[in-house]
């Protein structure tokens, strides 16, 4: 496979515009400020691409390194049940008295 290859579906970029090909999703990352290029979602990222241009990777994981990178996800909240024990404050029922 080349950098020439097409995304199944095209990537829509936040400012409107879309990636079609791994080439213009290689562009994109290189035009990106160093420092946001050196967070871990755009160097795994960046990883998936050159697999998949280079090593025969799947598009497929190329195209979701890059959706993660360009749209991530916020950071889990964990409840613990010790400190968030809404089912134990219930009131009792009636049949309970």
């Amino acid at each position: 496979m080349s950098w020439s290859a097409k995304f199944p579906e095209p990537i829509a970029l936040p400012d409107g515009g879309k990636l079609i090909s791994l080439k213009d999703a290689g562009a994109y990352i290189t035009q990106l400020p160093k420092k946001t290029q050196a967070t871990t979602a755009w160097q795994n990222a960046a990883h998936v691409l050159i697999q998949a241009a280079d090593h025969g990777g799947p598009l497929e994981f190329a195209r979701l390194g890059m959706m993660q990178a360009l749209f991530p996800k916020g950071e889990p909240v964990y409840h613990s049940v010790k400190k968030d024990p809404v089912w134990r404050n219930r009131t009792k029922l009636a049949r309970d008295r």
